[in-house]
């Protein structure tokens, strides 16, 4: 009997505890819509003169401020925690919106960028004071912007729009703080690969379902 005992102990409940936790994954892999279907763009002025749009991309969403230069630590963190380990997955973005008249200081600092980074997924956009106060206004964030028009926050935007993030009775974040490295190490590179978790589940899915058709 206690040989019996043993071996469920160190065989049979291994096992049970995998599945128990694998059935599990989906329950706890579904990252909280915090602001369903923001706003997409208006027709701002880019860097790159080309549009762009929050529709059909994964979207990392920031604010630059007037002291864009002077925070440029801040898009440096982001740019090594998080950009260079997936800017290559072709439905993702980088984009932040600044003041009109910061285009030089976005040039100087993407130029800076470009000896060490493919920048071609940093995306800027340009607008009014008005315009940038509007915009984050019908986010309906806790958060605010500065007195700069800037936050060191950004935010995960799914293809749908949703504004996604951390919701339950322990935690709430709607951003994260890109003048802490350790934030988007931890908690931003967490979030960021549950939502590519959820989208190749999804793709894998519909593949699957195509094969059977």
């Amino acid at each position: 009997m206690k040989k019996n005992i043993v071996l469920f102990v160190l065989f049979i409940l291994p096992i049970v505890a995998y599945l128990f936790f694998a059935s599990g994954v989906n329950g706890f892999t579904k990252l909280p819509v915090i602001i369903p279907k923001i706003a997409d763009f208006g027709q701002w002025q880019s860097l790159d003169g080309k549009k762009a749009t929050l529709d059909n991309k994964i979207t990392i969403l920031g604010f630059g401020g007037t002291e864009i230069l002077k925070n440029r630590g801040n898009l440096f963190n982001l740019n090594e925690k998080i950009y260079q380990k997936y800017h290559t997955f072709k439905d993702l973005q980088f984009v932040m919106i600044c003041p009109l008249g910061t285009e030089g200081d976005v040039h100087k600092i993407m130029d800076a960028f470009d000896d060490f980074t493919d920048v071609s997924n940093w995306h800027f956009l340009f607008a009014t004071p008005d315009q940038i106060n509007a915009y984050y206004k019908e986010l309906k964030l806790v958060g605010g912007l500065d007195a700069n028009l800037g936050t060191p926050n950004v935010f995960i935007v799914d293809k749908e729009r949703n504004l996604r993030g951390r919701k339950d009775q322990d935690e709430y974040k709607e951003g994260y703080n890109t003048f802490h490295p350790s934030e988007l190490s931890n908690e931003m590179a967490d979030d960021f690969k549950i939502i590519l978790y959820e989208y190749r589940a999804a793709l894998k899915k519909n593949n699957n379902a195509s094969k059977q058709l």
